[in-house]
């Protein structure tokens, strides 16, 4: 099998450096692959690439070596072990060959005070940048030898675009903002999917920015014969919430209040503190609970800033219900983890279905990936269990086992 290629979005962030070092480390054997939904058993008649097969590029706002930058994330904070690291510095340091400047535009303050201006691209015309971006993808492939590339949105969280059908529910409409440098009705991620696509990659939104999977755009991929799929990976709080939310409701016991704070201190914790980026995770996050239960109780999503937890999230759920003869009771939970940890082996295993999708001929959005997304295009089925049925049963249909 040929290697493939992944640009990533946000090459330069925690998340892209954990899965650049993290799929070397597997390569070499150095840790299991503990948190890959494809390393169970079930996955292996697949035939799905490893992850040693993968050749990574991207784009970042930002400059910067991935192998200092992942050695101060990884080996300064104890994450990993210092010898561990040195074996896959090489890999790292290969990496940094295929990273081009990304661009920032119509993404907010918030975002583009991260951004190292020079060579970012952010004052020139929509099209411009855009053709800078297939240009860049068309060199990665060159470069890096590989027949296929996945592009993955791993950027900061925009603020919220609304959508119009005159501007957004064709890939004419949405083309021709671009063509006519209409930025007001286009963010960066707009752009990077509109590339990916037009160079036949499959494209893939782990991101809640809603301007990356436009439904122009999700007709432009079923067009062109590719696969998409988003948006925002489901890595922690939500993946406990789309469980206990099925609970309840099997139980009949009725939610009245479910109220999420989520603390945290990377890049991402930065930008969500400005309000507008905010609003972008908070609608992918209020989503789910009444997908699920069938009604709105009371709900409430605070997301703070605490620079000293680094990438380090906590969040705490209070969940006010109630049971027979009307009484009144509640639950709480609280989940501390790596968010970048958390969400790297999840990133691997979509880029390995997606592979696989690729090499079967299968485009389009993706629905047997739900259960990895916290808003997954073209479902409607949130439930977390129905959802690991919905992959088991793809999995089994293209294997010998019949499905679930």
């Amino acid at each position: 099998m040929r290697d493939i290629g992944v640009m990533l979005v946000g090459v330069l962030g925690h998340l892209s450096l954990v899965i650049l070092t993290g799929a070397s480390l597997l390569k070499k054997g150095l840790y299991p692959a503990t948190g890959m939904v494809t390393a169970r058993d079930e996955f292996n008649a697949l035939g799905l690439i490893d992850p040693g097969k993968l050749v990574f590029g991207g784009w970042d706002i930002r400059f910067g070596s991935p192998e200092e930058k992942a050695r101060q994330y990884l080996v300064d904070t104890l994450l990993i072990d210092a010898g561990h690291f040195r074996a896959v510095a090489d890999d790292l340091k290969a990496v940094e060959r295929h990273i081009f400047a990304g661009t920032y535009m119509n993404c907010g303050k918030t975002i583009g005070a991260l951004a190292d201006t020079q060579g970012c691209m952010s004052q020139i015309a929509a099209r411009d940048i855009f053709e800078r971006l297939r240009g860049d993808i068309r060199d990665f492939r060159s470069r890096a030898d590989v027949d296929n590339v996945i592009v993955v949105n791993l950027g900061s969280t925009e603020p919220p675009l609304p959508v119009s059908e005159e501007h957004h529910f064709s890939p004419d409409a949405v083309l021709r903002c671009v063509n006519d440098d209409r930025q007001e009705f286009l963010r960066a991620g707009t752009l990077y999917s509109m590339a990916a696509i037009q160079e036949n990659c499959a494209y893939i939104n782990f991101t809640p920015s809603s301007s990356a999977l436009l439904p122009g755009i999700v007709r432009l991929a079923e067009n062109m014969r590719v696969p998409v799929m988003g948006n925002d990976g489901k890595t922690g709080e939500t993946l406990v919430k789309s469980a206990l939310s099925s609970m309840f409701r099997s139980r009949n016991l009725e939610v009245l209040s479910w109220e999420g704070f989520n603390i945290l201190g990377n890049m991402d914790g930065k930008v969500l503190d400005d309000q507008e980026n905010r609003q972008s995770k908070i609608e992918s996050k209020d989503a789910l609970l009444p997908s699920i239960l069938g009604y709105t109780p009371h709900t409430h999503v605070h997301i703070g800033y605490v620079p000293s937890l680094g990438d380090q999230k906590t969040a705490w759920d209070f969940i006010h219900f109630k049971g027979f003869l009307e009484a009144k009771m509640s639950l709480q939970f609280i989940w501390q983890g790596f968010d970048s940890i958390l969400a790297a082996p999840l990133v691997l295993d979509i880029v390995r279905l997606v592979e696989f999708a690729l090499r079967s001929g299968e485009y389009g959005l993706m629905p047997h990936l739900a259960s990895f997304f916290k808003a997954p295009l073209g479902v409607h089925e949130h439930r977390l269990h129905e959802q690991f049925r919905i992959l088991s049963n793809y999995v089994s249909a293209r294997t010998d086992r019949g499905p679930v």
